[in-house]
């Protein structure tokens, strides 16, 4: 093996390739891409990668703005989840993501947080409660059956809300606040749905 160390600006650009969609994994039997339906509230969200940030506020120490880059250089976990949507459809689908507990637990965690709220970039909103969060291994995925979220799959980042209705299954988030509040109604569950979403 040379020890030759090559200049950098041999590596200073990557071409990023289209990959393949896995539609197996261990065993297990996935589905497409194309049956996780886009049930955006204003279309598809296009969003920078080089100038997006990820907010962590509300009830924290110390409020945090991750860049795309840094939420990536989190650990990565991967796991098969189905997705359920009250339309009638469903998908099982193997994502790969970080823990949200792995982005906001830097910020402080202040005792009187019992709620994590997640904003949308098109205004849609909803919660979970904080013991959900930390104690099931919730994903922010950024891969969906092996290939980066397009922009009608949510990137940057889908919530993974595993046991959840798809209504809580939040696309295209750039700010997650702690809160106290745990009777807050987001988008769908101001209309009727229920807050629990199970």
């Amino acid at each position: 093996v040379s020890n030759t160390v090559l200049p950098k600006a041999n590596f200073q650009r990557t071409t990023v390739l289209p990959g393949t969609e896995v539609r197996e994994y261990k065993g297990e039997n996935l589905s497409s891409v194309e049956d996780v339906k886009n049930q955006g509230i204003k279309g598809v969200q296009n969003i920078d990668s080089t100038s997006y940030s990820l907010s962590i506020s509300g009830l924290v120490d110390e409020s945090k703005e991750l860049t795309y880059v840094q939420v990536l250089a989190l650990p990565k976990y991967s796991k098969v989840v189905g997705l359920y949507c009250v339309e009638g459809w469903d998908a099982k689908i193997l994502w790969e993501g970080v823990l949200v507990k792995d982005i906001i637990d830097p910020a402080g965690i202040k005792p009187e947080a019992n709620t994590v709220i997640f904003y949308a970039s098109d205004g849609y909103t909803t919660s979970l409660p904080f013991d959900y969060i930390e104690n099931n291994q919730i994903l922010l995925a950024y891969k969906i059956n092996d290939l980066v979220l397009s922009p009608a799959k949510g990137f940057p980042f889908q919530l993974v809300a595993e046991d959840k209705w798809g209504y809580k299954w939040i696309k295209w988030v750039p700010q997650i606040a702690l809160s106290n509040n745990p009777n807050y109604r987001g988008y769908w569950e101001s209309r009727g749905y229920n807050n629990n979403g199970d």
